[in-house]
């Protein structure tokens, strides 16, 4: 399989720490995402190693039995260790703190901590088999305060940082769980919810286990996963992983369900908001997109697997040692190995090997992994990367080999359009806000982020459209593809930009579609701005009636007369900007200088005596004299008329 085939790799940088061993254990903290090496409990030295800190702590403490879980509090400032079932150390990593350890014992008599999480800097819970305590840590007076406690029969339980939501399974058969929601000093019970089992129990014994129950945030929305090795329904073989909703309001509701479509060992990860379902027997995965649609029954949507089954690409771990000895090879690593370890969101862990790796989705052997563009546009838009690699489907749909057909390019152009547009949208409501001074009052008002699936009209014309004008394809092709993506954009009310507009000109103009541009213009299909009067106008000399169509847009955009004259000058079009004038009665107030400038610039000496006559003969008219005045600065001109045309060709005073 070349490597254009795999969709899931492991990071090129793991987090590399000693691997586990009866000296050495190996704990891991879901929320900082550290891996903590303990050696001989902490005696002979803990190393802390996280995949963002490429500088790991180090530290020694005193072995004192044990250790059953180690972790830190956010930003690394008390580190919590549990050694007993009934009490948690504490000591200090503030600068200039005491450093002597304090101990906190849990206060439900006969309970037993199962285990626990900080939920901020100074804040953690304890989770004990009897039920859960909150705490602050005052770091000062080395002890802590209880915030609150609740009492509840707690058989296993599971902490979601990203949703700071702690899981507890209660009740004998594990299958009620019960969250608790943290924030800022306060702790809240979410309404509690059945997992359904596969099956009525056999026996009254714990029958959920929480190997089989992932948290993960998806789509900004907080899901417990639930892996049921056995669908409910006889009909359909095969595991399946349940999809509740768990709000931060309201009950925890079953909204998907995905369809594994076989049996055996599975892991779960979420990653760029895809559930990535782990096959251990066939070292495979599946991904999943709950945005993508569905079959909807009325109450869950059940999907299928976006892509065929594929292994994480191979991986070869270097080989770490002094300078000369790695020069040996890179040695394969075991994907898929028993002694893996998965957290959520995306993280990998071999203790054996000493690796932690970031799972990641590659995007580019999708495009052809997924031969429906319309659902391959569906699923690359939500993802983060996307962007360059949209941008090469819509190159690729439009080459000579790959070539889409007109209703699929414009399928693919109104889903980018609709993003386009909802992104425009919110910029819009969020500039009007602004104006509006609701900043202040709403202190919520943010700017909307623009994210890669935001591909507007520079980048369809950079990347994808002003290339594929210039390559050697059907006219008619081209031309419909640049009015498919016009259309598209007018349809979502978008302003085409005027290049747009100029690239379909110039590609009828090289291809001599002269009656297709007039009929264009003549019907509004392309949208009238200034730019495309002044292109329309430098066709003059290849299409004659451009001249006129270009005035009629010039009209048609109330553009000030004064700013007409100037345009048609600017490009030397100094009669056409005399008729103009004459034609709209403006002539007796224009600057006669202004016009002999123009004339003279374009060095056509029969063009100057035209324009000079001109206004000869509306001095006469206005003044009874054909001379020029002072104040109008045109002594020059006659000058040169004289040096040209001699003194004889000036008109002479008409008298009665």
């Amino acid at each position: 399989m070349g490597e254009e085939d795999y969709y899931l790799e492991l990071c090129d940088r793991p987090v590399h720490f000693e691997k586990a061993n009866p000296v050495n254990c190996v704990f891991f903290d879901e929320a900082n995402k550290q891996v903590f090496a303990v050696r001989s409990g902490g005696a002979t030295g803990v190393v802390v190693k996280g995949p963002d800190d490429r500088n790991p702590i180090s530290f020694r403490m005193e072995d004192k039995g044990e250790v059953k879980c180690i972790k830190f509090s956010l930003e690394n400032k008390i580190l919590a260790v549990q050694r007993t079932s009934k009490t948690v150390d504490f000591s200090n990593f503030i600068p200039d703190s005491s450093q002597l350890e304090y101990t906190q014992e849990c206060k439900t008599k006969n309970a037993n901590i199962l285990g626990f999480c900080w939920t901020s800097s100074t804040e953690i819970v304890f989770i004990t088999d009897q039920g859960i305590e909150f705490y602050q840590v005052l770091p000062e007076k080395r002890n802590l305060k209880l915030l609150k406690s609740q009492n509840i029969n707690v058989n296993w339980y599971m902490y979601c940082p990203e949703g700071a939501v702690i899981l507890l399974s209660t009740t004998v058969l594990g299958n009620v769980l019960q969250p608790f929601y943290f924030r800022a000093g306060t702790m809240s019970k979410l309404p509690k919810f059945e997992i359904e089992l596969p099956s009525v129990p056999k026996s009254t014994k714990l029958n959920l286990s929480e190997r089989d129950i992932a948290m993960a945030t998806i789509y900004g929305q907080l899901y417990v996963l639930f892996l049921r090795h056995h669908s409910r329904t006889s009909s359909s073989t095969g595991a399946e992983v349940v999809l509740y909703h768990l709000p931060r309001e309201g009950a925890c509701k079953k909204m998907h369900i995905l369809k594994l479509n076989r049996t055996g060992k599975f892991a779960l990860n979420v990653v760029d908001n895809l559930v990535v379902v782990h096959h251990q027997d066939t070292e495979t995965s599946v991904i999943f997109d709950i945005k993508l649609r569905g079959e909807f029954d009325g109450t869950v949507t059940f999907h299928h697997p976006v892509l065929p089954a594929r292994s994480i690409q191979p991986y070869q771990i270097p080989m770490a040692g002094p300078a000369p000895v790695t020069s040996q090879s890179p040695v394969p690593c075991k994907l898929y190995s028993s002694s893996w370890i998965v957290f959520q969101p995306d993280i990998i862990i071999s203790a054996s090997q000493g690796y932690l790796w970031n799972l990641q989705v590659k995007l580019q052997p999708i495009v052809n992994l997924l031969p429906d563009k319309g659902r391959l546009m569906d699923f690359l838009l939500q993802r983060k990367e996307c962007k360059m690699v949209i941008l090469s489907v819509c190159s690729q749909m439009l080459s000579e080999s790959d070539r889409a057909t007109l209703p699929v390019i414009a399928t693919v152009f109104d889903k980018l359009n609709h993003e386009y547009k909802k992104y425009l949208d919110a910029e819009q409501s969020y500039t009007t806000a602004l104006e509006a001074g609701q900043s202040r009052s709403s202190p919520l008002l943010k700017r909307p982020v623009r994210t890669q699936a935001v591909i507007d009209q520079s980048d369809m014309y950079t990347h994808v459209l002003s290339v594929f004008t210039e390559k050697d394809m059907p006219h008619k092709f081209v031309i419909a593809v640049l009015m498919e993506y016009i259309r598209s954009l007018n349809q979502f009310q978008i302003t085409v930009q005027h290049y747009l507009h100029e690239l379909v000109i110039k590609t009828l103009v090289q291809h001599n579609l002269f009656y297709m541009l007039h009929q264009f213009l003549q019907y509004h299909v392309l949208s009238d701005s200034k730019p495309l009067a002044c292109l329309l106008l430098s066709l003059e000399s290849f299409y004659p009636p451009a001249h006129q169509l270009s005035l009629d847009m010039l009209k048609r955009l109330s553009t000030a007369n004064d700013e007409i004259v100037e345009v048609l000058l600017s490009k030397h079009q100094v009669l056409a900007a005399l008729r103009f004038i004459r034609g709209i009665g403006g002539h007796d107030n224009i600057s006669a200088r202004k016009f002999l400038d123009a004339a003279k610039q374009t060095e056509d000496n029969m063009l100057f005596y035209t324009i000079f006559r001109f206004f000869e003969q509306r001095n006469q008219r206005l003044r009874g004299n054909p001379n020029f005045t002072p104040g109008e600065h045109c002594e020059e001109h006659v000058a040169f008329f004289k040096q040209v045309f001699g003194d004889q060709a000036l008109m002479r005073p008409t008298t009665f």
